[in-house]
């Protein structure tokens, strides 16, 4: 397992709401744990791969809770514009399906809780809702192509 895909399982756990996962592979183990009363973020420290650590000794990791705010903090692009980020690893889509016209255009209003994206992150489709009501003034990122976390996507033109 990979530093990736650690990342990814441990944004999925957040996002599902499961308060702890075990993994227990021959090389190494892993365990995520979160608090379901509040959303919290999990970052992983001090990751070594297998290949530096005795087979018979499991991975340690430091998980570090740290809240999130229950209001994104605005990033200011020209004073007016914001940048809407991804929150999470995985490949963009414009479009909710492939049949489907692209979910949001450069220069359409938009209304606070609009789909602007679909992000696929370990066979899962999650819906990037706007947190800013605006206008689309570019689109960052070119369909079907692989987004970090906090990776800008949009910048919108509060109205």
């Amino acid at each position: 397992m990979d530093i990736k895909e650690i990342q990814n399982l441990i944004k999925f756990v957040q996002r599902s709401g499961v308060e702890e996962v075990k993994i227990e592979r021959n090389d190494f183990k892993i365990t995520i744990k979160t608090k379901s009363v509040s959303q919290k973020h999990i970052i992983v420290d001090d990751f070594q791969t297998p290949a530096t650590i005795p087979s018979n000794q499991p991975i340690t990791q430091a998980i570090q809770e740290v809240n999130s705010q229950e209001t994104p903090e605005p990033n200011l692009e020209n004073d007016n514009q914001v940048t809407i980020k991804s929150p999470i690893i995985g490949t963009f889509y414009r479009k909710s399906s492939p049949d489907k016209p692209p979910l949001v255009e450069v220069g359409q209003s938009i209304e606070k809780g609009d789909i602007l994206c679909v992000i696929e992150a370990m066979k899962l489709f999650n819906e990037i809702e706007s947190d800013f009501s605006g206008k689309i003034v570019k689109i960052l990122v070119d369909d079907q192509s692989p987004v970090e976390f906090d990776q800008p996507l949009f910048i919108i033109d509060p109205s």
